[in-house]
């Protein structure tokens, strides 16, 4: 049985840490930056957008995440860093590199996601003065949530409880998205985190199936934006027994519970929507 937990979010599961910082990307004083971090590595997955056009972070995490590790994702909002050529790309990287010498972890295993003006560019000097003062806590999720933001009215985040072979563990996430939402991919970004221990092609197969299911089922305006993302990190750190096709059927239901309140909270949320 899956159980909501109150108050719950992307930090919920053990072992995750996230923080938030006002970068001043676009706006002054309003939260624009965060990262979210696992204890150890974790196993991987991401889904991608499907638009011609893809954004900067969007080529730079979908081939690090390829490897099937991860340790972190850095977020920012406020600008999307699509259609901005190599320098685009050069900015990704370097906002990752940042992120790593801020909080001890290796380059290649940090991925990132932008969201917000098309064609603009990252303010590199704004983004490093963030991270270096910005510190990672268990009870900065919420903080994450709101840092994605751009044109949502709330945030939106879950986590949730079930358990398989007597081992509990926990599931939470982040999500933002209001305007530029259609399948193929309608979330703009989300971010989900598990202490479940998953074997590497189900986690993949059990997000894609999740994501179809829920997330690539809505559309507010019918654009598919450059930078939508999926990212799901597993630590482990529940200790249960591998939760392969054969056995996480459990893990799975949980996994769609998720991923449906966000589909639902972002279609709520959309741009212009009043029922």
């Amino acid at each position: 049985m899956v159980k909501l937990v109150e108050g719950g979010c992307v930090t919920s599961p053990h072992g995750f840490s996230a923080g938030a910082s006002a970068a001043g990307i676009k706006y002054q004083g309003r939260l624009d930056l965060g990262v979210v971090c696992s204890e150890r590595t974790a196993t991987a997955a991401g889904m991608f957008t499907r638009n011609v056009i893809k954004s900067a972070p969007v080529q730079l995490s979908a081939r690090r995440i390829s490897y099937g590790t991860a340790r972190a994702v850095v977020a920012n909002s406020g600008c999307a860093n699509a259609c901005t050529g190599t320098r685009g790309i050069h900015d990704a990287e370097e906002m990752t590199s940042l992120a790593a010498t801020q909080f001890g972890l290796p380059p290649d295993e940090v991925l990132v996601a932008s969201t917000g003006v098309i064609g603009t560019y990252i303010p590199l000097d704004r983004v490093a003065a963030a991270f270096r003062c910005m510190e990672l806590d268990k009870s900065k999720g919420h903080a994450f949530a709101q840092a994605i933001m751009t044109t949502d009215t709330a945030p939106k985040e879950i986590a949730v409880t079930a358990a398989a072979a007597g081992c509990e563990f926990a599931i939470g996430a982040a999500a933002k998205g209001s305007g530029m939402i259609h399948p193929n991919m309608g979330t703009m970004l989300c971010f989900i985190t598990t202490d479940a221990s998953v074997e590497p092609s189900f986690l993949a197969a059990s997000l894609s199936r999740c994501v179809d299911r829920t997330l690539n089922m809505i559309s507010v305006d019918g654009d598919t934006s450059p930078s939508d993302t999926v990212v799901l990190l597993a630590n482990g750190l529940a200790r249960n027994t591998l939760f392969t096709q054969s056995t996480g059927a459990a893990f799975e239901e949980a996994l769609n519970y998720v991923c449906e309140y966000l589909a639902k909270a972002i279609a709520a949320d959309g741009e212009g929507a009043t029922r």
